[in-house]
């Protein structure tokens, strides 16, 4: 008999409408597996919730308690695959931590819900129905941490909620088949501080000095185009590069690649000279989960990317 872990989280999947219009998440996860469990003849699935958060408050110290949680099901040697239920605000940072963690080559599947448990038409049980699927089906294996949503089956490297309301939430910026990196065992990234700083026109040096006054150990940038920032922030990045800090540089462009071609003071080409790494396909929310997992491990941050 296999074995299927479904791991809850919380998000608009396990969600219910307050008597104010607002939604809480209040569904337990055995409520939200149980239904599908004749689904799956001669499949066991034991399910763990590990908290009920709303996405958007997911922190590091977080993120690590959902590794770990993976890592423990994953020390079973009956279990096919892992599933977790995870807010999609925050879904694809979540999906990069754990794809960068994961050296077992059973499939782990993240899912989640556009609309709520007590929506008429709600998505959340196809989502998960699909999600176990895919987590117990052996094509699976060696792909890596997937993100399963409205049929999509999406790698985590790349993945992006690319909608606020439509059920097919999430895209790709990468390609279908990203190369990973060799995998890392666990790190916490509970202590590490990664802020983004967007870039736009005319914008001042405030915001790169109030980060490292506050203590960030790593800045992702969310440039211009294909990577370009106006010359106050140049000034200020290449200041801080030479203090050690390290500087990804993202965009704010929804599809296409990082790459330093303009010269100039915040141009991508001068910025990649003074040290900036490109994020290439990842945007601003996943570069900043590789920038911490680089501070975490000692890895040369562009290893990761």
């Amino acid at each position: 008999m296999s074995k299927i872990v479904v791991i809850t989280t919380g998000g608009t999947i396990a969600c219910t409408t307050g008597s104010d219009g607002a939604l809480i998440p209040t569904v337990s996860g055995e409520a939200l597996v149980q239904p599908l469990v004749s689904r799956f003849p001669g499949v066991s699935i034991e399910t763990r919730e590990l908290t009920r958060l709303d996405s958007s408050n997911m922190t590091f110290a977080d993120i690590d308690d959902i590794v770990v949680s993976v890592h423990d099901a994953l020390q079973d040697p009956e279990v096919s695959g892992v599933v977790v239920t995870h807010g999609t605000d925050s879904m694809e940072e979540t999906a990069i931590a754990l794809d960068c963690f994961h050296t077992d080559s059973r499939p782990v599947v993240l899912t989640g819900a556009q609309r709520p448990f007590d929506h008429p038409e709600s998505d959340g049980a196809e989502n998960l129905l699909q999600a176990m699927i895919i987590a117990s089906d052996p094509l699976a294996r060696d792909m890596g941490v997937l993100v399963v949503f409205a049929h999509a089956v999406i790698p985590a490297r790349g993945c992006v909620k690319w909608h606020t309301t439509d059920t097919l939430a999430f895209a790709t910026n990468g390609p279908e088949e990203p190369t990973r990196p060799e995998p890392m065992l666990p790190h916490p990234l509970a202590n590490i501080r990664v802020d983004i700083i967007p870039a736009f026109p005319g914008a001042t040096r405030d915001l790169v000095d109030a980060a490292l006054a506050g203590g960030a150990q790593g800045l992702v940038v969310e440039g211009m185009g294909a990577g370009n920032v106006g010359r106050e922030v140049a000034i200020a990045l290449g200041e801080a590069m030479d203090r050690g800090i390290p500087v990804v540089i993202s965009t704010r462009v929804p599809r296409g690649d990082v790459h330093g071609s303009y010269g100039g003071t915040g141009g991508g080409a001068t910025l990649a000279a003074k040290g900036a790494i490109g994020s290439t396909y990842h945007r601003a929310g996943q570069a900043r989960v590789l920038l911490a997992v680089a501070i975490a491990t000692g890895a040369h941050p562009a290893t990761l990317f």
